[in-house]
């Protein structure tokens, strides 16, 4: 063979080893990509299925014959509703669901929706710009204040309490009521990974009974701190406390907070990662109304609560815990599913404020 004839073969089967490390390489990135990516949703201080399955079942079986508190009677089909009803569901980042008693039975959302609208809001305007037209101040007063929306200088307070959630709604674009209405119900389906509707008859119920909404959307306007027609407003603020939703879907729609934005069982992108943090704010401060401030001292998480008896807890980079009970305590909290997620959140280390949480051990 020729040193020419050489040379070149040489050349060649370098090539072909250059082709296949490059190749190789190239998978090996993928490989890497694909387990970032489930590392990503799945944090390394998650605590195990089999403990997280029993727990739930633990605190189910501890709490369910409690019988404190009462159903919210200012809403006539609120007070109609069993008040032996209880469930448990948490949804984790990747999508496991652990569940018991009654998660497929459908309640109003009432005031949780209000995280979700925010939500929309941010994902729409930009998170500043809803900050500059509603805020995040606690008010210090109950949810329905008259007196914080005269006193306070933003006169919306905050989008977890009324007079901020109907300003919130107001800010949705949209051409008209229909079309707001159509685009907050779509969005909380995403959120939710399927479709979710109006209960009609708690609808018909707030609406004959929601007089002191109304008055705060007339306020608002006073102060020009509401963005389109205020009766519009509070009617649709109105129907989207009325979504029915059960324990999974509420745990699925927390869990999507917990994952970035990222609905853990359809994989879509449902609001943008930089607005986690913010939403997750206005929980922590507001979510409970007047026990917001107990509420951070004892368990630490971001949650928000309705009066129909659920309350939605997200755990950051974990998942979310949601639990159904009708009855519930004078600041307008579900008892059991304080006690339930407090019990589960202190068994798997899930305050924010504790170093344990992120697993930090002594």
């Amino acid at each position: 063979m020729s040193k020419k004839k050489w040379y070149a073969g040489a050349l060649i089967v370098a090539a072909l080893f250059a082709a296949g490390f490059a190749s190789y390489g190239s998978m090996a990135r993928k490989v890497h990509a694909s387990a970032a990516a489930q590392q990503k949703y799945e944090s390394p201080v998650a605590p195990r299925a089999e403990q997280v399955k029993a727990l739930v079942n633990e605190a189910y079986e501890k709490f369910k014959t409690d019988n404190r508190g009462k159903n919210a009677d200012y809403i006539p089909y609120l007070a109609k509703v069993d008040s032996n009803l209880f469930g448990i569901a948490i949804v984790t980042t990747n999508n496991q669901m652990y569940s018991t008693g009654d998660v497929k039975y459908s309640f109003s959302i009432q005031s949780i929706a209000k995280v979700f609208t925010l939500a929309l809001a941010m994902k729409e305007l930009g998170g500043d710009a809803v900050f500059q037209k509603v805020g995040s101040e606690p008010t210090g007063r109950a949810f329905n204040s008259v007196l914080a929306v005269a006193d306070m200088p933003t006169h919306t307070g905050n989008p977890l309490v009324n007079a901020g959630a109907i300003a919130t709604v107001s800010l949705i674009p949209a051409a008209n009521e229909t079309e707001r209405w159509n685009k907050i119900l779509a969005f909380y389906s995403q959120a939710a990974g399927e479709k979710l509707s109006l209960i009609d008859e708690v609808y018909r119920s707030e609406a004959a009974t929601n007089q002191g909404n109304r008055a705060l959307a007339a306020l608002l306007l006073k102060y020009e701190r509401i963005y389109s027609d205020p009766p519009q407003a509070v009617d649709v603020y109105t129907k989207e406390c009325s979504v029915g939703v059960n324990a999974v879907q509420l745990a699925r729609m927390g869990a999507m907070l917990a994952n970035d934005g990222i609905n853990p069982a359809t994989g879509e992108r449902v609001i943008p990662s930089e607005d986690i943090p913010e939403i997750l704010s206005a929980m922590m401060m507001a979510g409970l109304d007047d026990g917001s401030g107990g509420w951070a001292w004892r368990v630490g998480l971001p949650a928000k609560s309705g009066v129909g008896g659920g309350i939605l807890a997200v755990v950051p980079g974990k998942g979310a815990i949601a639990v159904f009970a009708p009855p519930l305590d004078e600041a307008g909290n579900s008892v059991k599913a304080q006690d339930v997620i407090t019990y589960v959140a202190n068994k798997l280390n899930y305050n924010l404020f504790s170093p344990a949480s992120v697993g930090w051990k002594q």
